[in-house]
């Protein structure tokens, strides 16, 4: 009996993640979708859910655990997931996630349940991109949160959703023009974009090689591109750590129809004052911007930066690996230690400012001679990490230390 493959579909597009969804529950045979609908998680219940291509089979309610969308699913999904696998019969369960849930978080959840996970899909339609990115709304005054204490915002949350699929459905939105198709493939130049067919996946015409059979006897066609990058595979664990702030696979340079990305690089720590002073201009300069830096006063802490919608998170995200001994470095996962000694330094290791904007109409001179005013000068530089430490710590509030 071959294993059940989990799709997970997502995406804040509701329209353009249904079509993704409708595609796939049509053109793969003996397939179902597990629906987990939120709008009622802030009165504590889930509505779940399951229909295959005749309707729905089965429905019913689940109470929200702990206040959290990620537990209630975990509890209820990954049973109904092993049920559906070890009952036979279906080959392909496809998880469309309810709105604002995020893909990282379930994808771990269904491996973490013993699952084959073969794909994580992000609907997106390409005329919406911007507008969501610039979205600073809480999710909870949109109806969008995922349970009573969701804080996150539509910007960040669109933004995450987006940068972890490695494979975008892309609805044929004609609000679409070139501007729009290229934030979205600066955003996430390593994604695989598959358009979102109009046409009926059964219209798909039948082959003549064996080689080419993707769907067991009787039916002998090729499933469409999408159903094929669905059914590809899916790692985890390579999938978070593109997302972490270390060794992220962030955006290369890039300046086409009107949008740019910038990429600053540079081996001086921050004045953290004057970096905290610049931080409302920065954080509007690009409709995103991320990556990694280095303040002066805590010059062996990585912190992550992440704005979108004008709002901006800074976290720490652990010691940087030049701080480290020698012995620790053991602990450190492979694609860390491998990222670090790409971009290392002989006086500072990976020690460093890597951030990226991307926006419509980026100002790139004045964006970067704002970046460059905020570090350290020639003297300030000079007096050494003592003196650093002395800094006034700007960013103790934002870390919450």
């Amino acid at each position: 009996m071959p294993d059940l493959s989990v799709v997970i579909v997502g995406g804040l597009h509701t329209d353009a993640r249904r079509a993704a969804v409708a595609h796939l529950l049509a053109d793969v045979p003996d397939s179902v979708v597990l629906h987990h609908d939120l709008a009622t998680a802030t009165a504590g219940t889930v509505v779940r859910t399951i229909r295959d291509a005749t309707g729905i089979v089965t429905a019913g309610e689940t109470p929200l655990v702990n206040d959290c969308a990620c537990c209630a699913l975990r509890e209820d999904l990954v049973p109904e997931l092993i049920r559906l696998r070890d009952t036979g019969g279906t080959r392909m369960a496809i998880v469309e996630l309810w709105d604002s849930v995020e893909p990282k978080a379930m994808a771990e959840v269904v491996t973490a349940g013993g699952l084959t996970l073969t794909g994580v899909i992000t609907a997106v339609d390409p005329a919406l991109v911007l507008p969501y990115l610039g979205n600073g709304d809480d999710l909870a005054e949109r109806g969008l949160a995922a349970a009573p204490t969701d804080q996150r915002t539509v910007a960040d949350t669109f933004a995450r959703q987006l940068e972890y699929a490695p494979v975008l459905a892309i609805a044929d939105s004609e609000e679409a023009d070139e501007e729009d198709r290229e934030l979205l493939a600066q955003l996430h130049p390593t994604a695989r974009q598959v358009p979102i067919a109009h046409s009926d996946p059964a219209d798909t015409p039948a082959l003549g090689s064996p080689a080419d059979l993707t769907v067991p006897p009787p039916r002998r066609r090729r499933l469409s591109p999408l159903s094929q990058a669905a059914l590809a595979g899916f790692d985890v664990e390579s999938a978070a750590a593109a997302q972490h702030p270390a060794c992220a696979l962030l955006p290369a340079e890039a300046d086409a129809h009107g949008v740019a990305t910038l990429v600053w690089h540079r081996r001086r720590p921050f004045h953290p004052e004057r970096l905290y002073e610049a931080l409302e201009d920065l954080t509007c300069a690009a409709a995103r911007s991320r990556g990694r830096f280095w303040l002066a006063d805590k010059p062996d802490v990585l912190l992550h930066w992440d704005a979108a919608g004008g709002a901006l998170c800074v976290e720490s995200a652990g010691p940087w690996l030049a701080s480290l001994p020698d012995a620790a470095w053991e602990m450190v996962p492979p694609v860390r230690r491998a990222a670090a000694a790409l971009d290392w330094h002989p006086e500072h290791g990976d020690c460093c400012q890597h951030l990226v904007f991307t926006s419509p109409a980026l100002d790139r001179d004045g964006l970067e001679q704002l970046l460059e005013s905020c570090l350290l000068t020639d003297a300030e530089y000079a007096a050494g990490r003592d003196a650093w430490k002395q800094l006034p710590p700007a960013f103790d509030t934002l870390l919450e230390v």
